[in-house]
C-alpha cells in the first residue's frame, strides 16, 4: 500500500469520491469561519475592528443654576447619534487629555443631541473647570459610545432621590416613569435653592410627585426623611454625595422601600483596606499607601499627569503596568487575562498589609 500516495477515492477508483469532494469543501470554509468575529467562543476576545469614537460639536451652553452649565453635543454632520438609556454616560476626551465621565439628562427619544450637566469644583480634578472655560458653542471633542452602569428597569414603584448634580441621571428616569404611568416620587435636595438645576422641567412633569428641598431652608435630611416618600416596596434610585448614599442605605431596612440601586459621584471610601507600598520602577521611590486612602490617590501626588477619571474602577484610564507584587483586585473592568498580565487599576485595587506593589512608571 502507496500510504505516501492515497487513491482520490476510498475504493481505488481513478476519480475523487464526489460526497468527499464536497465535505473536503465544505471543510476547508467552515473550519476558518470558526475564528470570525460573529462564531468566536471567547467573548473576551476583542473584534478585529474597535468601535470608532464619536465626533460631537457643542452646539448650545446654557446656565442652570450656581457653578453649572448644561451643553447639547451634536454630531457635526447632523446625522443620528447613538441610542442611550435612563442612567447611562458619556465619556469625555477633552483637549487637556482628561477623561470625565457624566451622566446624559436628556431624553433618549431624542437622538440629534447629547445633554449633559456639568457643576464647576475648583477643588477638583481639573475636567469640570475645563469645560466651564473651554467648551462653548462650536467647540469640538470625542467621546466614548454612550455605557449604562445604573439601568433603569421601570420597576411598578419608584422613588428616585437626587443629591445636587446628581440630578442628571435621574431626570430621564423620571420622565419614562410619567411616559410609562408608574407609581414614581422624587426628591432633589441640595445646599440651596439656586443650586438646584433642572427644577422648572422637574415641576412640568408633575408638580405632585416632585418633592425640592434646600438644606438652607430645611436642614440636611437623614436618610429616614428621604426614605418616607417612597411608596410601599418600591424600588430606590438614588444618585448623590457620599454622606447622601450612606444615610440613605443605613436607612433602608426601616423603610417602605424593598430594593436600593445607587451611582456614586466618585470614589467609596476605603472602609476595609490595609496599609500597603507602591513602587514607581524598580528603583524608584517607594510610596506608602495608608489603610484609608486608595493607591491612585497617592500616586498622583508624586505623579500629578497620571490619567484618571471614574475613580470606581469600571473606566480603565488610570491602568498601570504591575512588575512585582500581589495584588488584591477589586476593579469591575479587568479580565482575568488583563490581571494576569500585569494591569492594575490603582483607583480600586489593593494589596495585603505589608506587600509593595511594584509598577511600571
Amino acid at each position: 500500500m502507496d500510504l505516501h500516495n492515497p487513491p482520490p477515492d476510498l475504493y481505488g477508483r481513478p476519480r475523487a469520491d464526489a460526497f468527499m469532494r464536497r465535505l473536503t469543501a465544505f471543510g476547508d470554509r467552515y473550519s476558518p469561519a470558526l475564528g470570525g468575529p460573529l462564531l468566536r467562543r471567547n467573548p473576551r476576545r476583542p473584534y478585529s475592528r474597535p468601535t470608532p469614537q464619536l465626533q460631537l460639536v457643542v452646539t448650545a451652553r446654557s446656565e442652570l443654576a450656581t457653578d453649572v452649565v448644561e451643553l447639547l453635543l451634536a454630531d457635526p454632520s447632523g446625522g443620528p447619534l447613538p441610542s442611550w438609556q435612563p442612567g447611562a454616560h458619556l465619556r469625555l476626551a477633552l483637549s487637556s487629555g482628561r477623561e470625565r465621565h457624566y451622566s446624559l439628562s436628556g431624553d433618549p427619544a431624542d437622538r440629534t443631541a447629547y445633554r449633559i450637566a456639568v457643576r464647576r469644583l475648583p477643588e477638583g480634578g481639573g475636567g469640570s473647570v475645563e469645560i466651564h472655560d473651554t467648551l462653548h458653542p462650536g467647540a469640538r471633542l470625542t467621546a466614548r459610545r454612550p455605557r449604562n452602569g445604573f439601568a433603569f428597569c421601570a420597576e411598578p414603584a419608584v422613588l428616585l432621590l437626587a443629591g445636587g448634580i446628581g440630578i442628571t441621571p435621574l431626570l430621564p428616569m423620571a420622565r419614562e416613569a410619567q411616559r410609562h404611568g408608574l407609581d414614581w416620587r422624587l426628591v432633589h435636595v441640595g445646599r440651596s435653592a439656586d443650586t438646584l438645576p433642572y427644577t422648572d422641567e422637574l415641576r412640568a412633569l408633575d408638580p405632585h410627585r416632585v418633592v425640592l428641598r434646600a438644606d438652607d431652608e430645611h436642614g440636611v435630611p437623614t436618610g429616614a426623611e428621604l426614605l418616607a416618600h417612597a411608596p410601599r416596596g418600591a424600588a430606590v434610585y438614588c444618585c448623590g454625595p457620599a454622606p447622601m448614599l450612606t444615610a440613605v442605605q443605613r436607612a433602608l431596612d426601616g423603610s417602605p422601600a424593598g430594593a436600593l440601586h445607587f451611582e456614586r459621584f466618585g470614589a467609596a471610601p476605603v472602609t476595609d483596606g490595609e496599609p500597603f507600598a507602591v513602587r514607581l520602577g524598580v528603583d524608584g521611590p517607594t510610596l506608602e499607601v495608608p489603610a484609608d486612602r486608595s493607591a491612585l490617590d497617592v500616586l498622583r501626588e508624586a505623579r500629578p499627569d497620571l490619567p484618571y477619571s471614574c475613580h470606581q474602577g469600571f473606566c480603565g484610564t488610570c491602568e498601570v503596568r504591575l512588575l512585582a507584587g500581589a495584588p488584591d483586585h477589586r476593579d469591575r473592568r479587568l479580565t482575568p487575562e488583563q490581571r494576569a498580565g500585569g494591569a492594575l487599576l490603582p483607583c480600586v485595587s489593593r494589596a495585603a498589609e505589608g506587600e509593595t506593589l511594584v509598577l511600571d512608571l
